[in-house]
């Protein structure tokens, strides 16, 4: 088992005003908190939002200071223009166009930021950047993926075929249609596509099934307690949010500029949307069942190493669609792995926290224990196998180099 360590004093999660300490940050990140923590529905739809909101901001910042390759490259900007207002007005438009019903929130946290800023030519000149920022990634992203939502009713029962669980509605399976979603920062989720589970007659599969079988029961035993708060905290906790959270506070600990900044948080939240695509097309290809069916079903799965136990029970209900892989590990991996390019590896000072779970604070010195805690919080939880989790983990890695390599780079620097 991991050692956790408990910080001595509590570092307030951002929901929406950001913390003293991101306040005195620049206005990218001061509005990737405000973006964060606007009610975006899905963790999905949150991913997808983010990537589109931060993608603007870049788009508008680096217009004016010109130090990376454009996204679009349809964005001018004129000599003097407030790199801040550009930031504030790309973040504001796009975060309206996309979750309307936050419109007086973001109206007064738009009217609040600029008001920082001095009136004047360079004030009204870095709004009209941001503003088009805005409207290229909204047009870009028009039809993007359906609105209607599409769903997967299984069709067979054989072993191994994912049901419905508790959770699911009566249509079936959710999010069908993400796998659809055009992505941000790679050709094809097509080319990021897991290869297949362990099949179910193997030692992989039943050594896999019996740990979450012990530890991820709702009643385990062999749970400690560290194992059961991570899995409350990461099941309440989405990818966007712990990862934003991460860069934040990397960011103000390095003296990063607002320029790099904008970048490193468009790569950061391209990479999990991608990453997203990616796992969705990923599940829906293998359709895997859940280790709550797998366990009700042990005795059906020609596997001498696995027992049956019907009346076992999840200590996280599942979400409603199929097990391999995880989302949550491809998501979270996706956006460690372009944090870890930007950043460096380790030696930093990540404090995880949550408002909806005021008695867990996590300290972090690396990304890869972030990755690590969310694929036992998957496995403890009882939601996921562990090779769900490390297919997850690889698919995200994957994407997040890909979004990192191709996209954004330093101007002069080789392809």
């Amino acid at each position: 088992m991991r050692k956790r360590l408990r910080a001595a004093f509590a570092l307030a999660a951002v929901v929406l005003l950001p913390s003293p300490a991101f306040a005195r940050a620049d206005v990218v990140l001061t509005w990737n908190a405000i973006a964060v923590g606007t009610p975006a529905g899905n963790p999905f739809n949150q991913a997808r939002v983010l990537a589109a909101t931060q993608l603007a901001v870049f788009e508008a910042v680096n217009a004016i200071t010109r130090e990376y390759q454009p996204y679009f490259g349809t964005v001018t900007a004129p000599a003097g223009a407030s790199a801040d207002a550009a930031a504030i007005a790309a973040a504001h438009k796009v975060l309206k166009y996309y979750l309307p019903g936050s419109t007086a929130t973001l109206d007064t946290a738009r009217a609040n930021s600029l008001a920082a800023i001095p009136d004047g030519a360079a004030k009204d000149t870095g709004v009209t950047v941001g503003e088009a920022a805005a409207a290229a990634v909204i047009a870009a992203r028009t039809n993007d993926v359906s609105t209607v939502p599409e769903f997967y009713m299984p069709t067979s029962t054989a072993p191994g075929q994912w049901q419905l669980t508790p959770t699911c509605p009566a249509e079936g399976g959710v999010s069908l249609h993400w796998i659809n979603l055009r992505p941000f920062g790679i050709a094809s989720a097509a080319d990021f596509v897991a290869l297949p589970p362990p099949a179910l007659t193997s030692v992989e599969y039943a050594k896999n099934l019996n740990e979450v079988k012990r530890v991820g029961s709702k009643n385990s035993t062999e749970r400690p307690q560290d194992r059961t708060d991570i899995a409350r905290f990461y099941a309440g906790s989405s990818p966007g949010y712990v990862m934003n959270l991460a860069a934040r506070q990397v960011a103000v600990a390095q003296g990063r500029s607002m320029s790099d900044n904008a970048r490193a948080l468009a790569l950061l939240n391209m990479a999990i949307s991608d990453a997203a695509v990616a796992s969705f097309t990923t599940k829906y290809q293998y359709t895997l069942w859940r280790p709550e069916t797998a366990i009700h079903g042990a005795d059906l799965d020609d596997n001498p190493r696995t027992e049956v136990d019907h009346a076992w029970e999840p200590l996280i209900p599942a979400p409603c669609f199929p097990s391999y892989a995880s989302n949550h590990g491809s998501l979270s991996a996706g956006g460690a792995e372009v944090l870890r390019r930007i950043y460096g590896a380790g030696e930093h000072a990540i404090v995880m926290t949550n408002p909806n779970f005021p008695t867990i604070t996590l300290n972090y010195s690396a990304f890869h224990q972030i990755t690590a805690d969310i694929s036992d919080a998957r496995v403890f939880g009882g939601i996921h196998f562990r090779f769900d989790q490390d297919a997850g983990e690889r698919l995200g890695r994957q994407v997040g180099t890909e979004v990192f390599k191709r996209n954004l780079r330093p101007i002069g620097d080789p392809e």
